[in-house]
């Protein structure tokens, strides 16, 4: 392939006005640091970010940080760290190059770049999608995980040594910055956890603390005045890309994107109105600024992603592929509906009214242009369910209400551990022994809730039988709601 041939800032100027980035990159400097390359971030902060710049005038730009994938950071190098957005719509899609990101970097490789970013004056946000196990946090206490083995093998390391983890990167580079005496700045977590916030600072406070730098308190003490950490809820349903994605993407522009992404119409952002430095203005493309983003991130993690992941376990016990497939079953509408209903009691009087808000969920979830593939939903479910479903399910059962929906969906996560072709998780090795030859199921079930860290709910011998009785029929195929 040609450079003719591909996204870049030279093709820019040969694109529709309606494709083009809504900012100019060349007028853009590096003011944010984010840390996650993945596709929501492309499709949901980059995009918030790009109109914040385009309609104040203001130079925000970002660099984005891949922990893993080296050969994101190549393919978005190449571009000019250009990619086009579709919004897949009933009515037909619409495409654009997005233009805010201005760097790409490697967490690694690029180790000193990253750390110079974070003592820089001019960077003043730092945003992060790096999934609930990039926090590397206990089941047990919420804290920081210090003896798994990438955080110890961080905090082993010297001062030059490699780190692996985002948090110990962070840490350090939040650190370097206390001691540099640069200004304040703003840690910003969307990553879909109640109070990310709150977790983010946790984990950041707990590496510091069991790090062996000589000035660690002096570190705390500064980070006390000049860190924000506040918290945030983010929403937009962003669907792995797949090769037709890429191919549409390429007839829209004209110009071949290796790394094109695909989202909903709809889009949101919640953020606490808590910060220490400057920011760009998110608030000129819809964002919202509330004293406390409680009743929305409860609401949004218990029922979207709460329903999300219903829909995945049991649409897969029923040999469904999609959201919009298992909507289109005759129980799929029906169980979103009862999953809200049953959790509805358990949110904030002051949030979002859940019965209108399960009318949404109902509509975008059946956007026939989506194809939310329920393998890419059911992965990491035993750190997605402990936060989206077990909340809850406490709560109820203390109330002494039944729980049916949320026992029918933690038989069918259950039900996905004992495959071959489970999705991936961070304890499938646990799981899967769960699954001894002689067990039997209510068995089965308590230790996979001991797996998940929740000791209470295996105790619950109710609780148990009715998960383990539901676990035949999903066998079957069947989904009884």
């Amino acid at each position: 392939m040609s450079a003719d041939d591909q996204l870049n800032r030279e093709a820019l100027r040969r694109l529709a006005p309606e494709l083009q980035p809504a900012v100019d990159p060349a007028e853009l400097r590096t003011r944010v640091v984010h840390f996650g390359l993945g596709a929501f971030h492309r499709a949901h902060q980059a995009v918030f970010t790009e109109q914040a710049a385009a309609r104040s005038g203001e130079p925000w730009g970002i660099t984005a940080v891949a922990p893993r994938s080296a050969a994101t950071v190549r393919a978005l190098r190449d571009q000019d760290c250009l990619y086009s957005l579709t919004e897949r719509r009933p009515d037909g899609h619409r495409t654009r190059v997005v233009g805010s990101v201005v760097g790409a970097l490697a967490m690694g490789p690029d180790a000193k770049t990253v750390d110079a970013l974070l003592t820089d004056p001019e960077v003043t946000v730092v945003t992060l999608t790096v999934t609930e196990k990039g926090y590397h946090r206990s089941p047990m206490t919420g804290g920081l995980d210090t003896s798994a083995g990438p955080v110890a093998a961080d905090l082993a390391a010297g001062p030059d040594g490699p780190l692996t983890t985002v948090v110990g990167r962070l840490a350090a580079g939040l650190a370097a910055r206390m001691r540099a005496g640069a200004p304040p700045i703003n840690v910003v977590s969307c990553d879909n956890m109640a109070d990310n916030g709150a977790a983010l600072s946790r984990v950041i406070h707990d590496y510091i603390r069991a790090s062996s730098w000589p000035d660690r308190a002096e570190i705390l003490d500064r980070m006390a005045e000049a860190v924000a950490f506040p918290a945030t809820v983010v929403d937009r349903i962003v669907p792995a890309t797949s090769d037709a994605d890429r191919a549409a993407a390429e007839a829209a522009l004209g110009v071949r994107d290796a790394l094109p992404v695909t989202g909903e119409p709809y889009r949101q952002w919640v953020l606490e109105d808590s910060f220490a430095a400057p920011r760009p203005p998110w608030e000129l493309d819809g964002a919202l600024f509330v004293p406390d983003v409680a009743p929305y991130q409860l609401t949004k993690l218990r029922l979207l992603n709460g329903s999300h992941s219903a829909l995945a376990y049991l649409g897969t016990a029923a040999g469904l592929t999609t959201i919009a497939g298992t909507m289109a079953a005759d129980w799929g509408e029906r169980l979103v509906r009862a999953l809200c209903a049953e959790v509805a009691p358990t949110l904030p009087a002051d949030g979002p009214d859940p019965v209108a808000y399960a009318d949404d969920l109902v509509v975008r979830f059946r956007n026939p242009a989506m194809h939310h593939l329920l393998r890419q939903i059911g992965t990491d479910g035993s750190l997605k369910i402990t936060e989206r479903w077990l909340p809850a399910l406490r709560e109820l059962r203390a109330r002494g209400t039944s729980t049916p929906v949320l026992e029918l969906a933690l038989a069918a996560w259950a039900d996905s551990t004992r495959r071959a072709d489970a999705p991936a998780d961070p304890a499938a090795e646990a799981l899967a022994a769960c699954w001894g030859p002689s067990a039997r199921p209510a068995e089965t079930v308590r230790a996979l809730l001991r797996v998940l860290g929740a000791a209470d709910l295996a105790d619950d011998e109710a609780l148990v039988a009715a998960v383990a009785d539901r676990l035949p029929a999903l066998r079957a195929g069947r989904v009884e709601i």
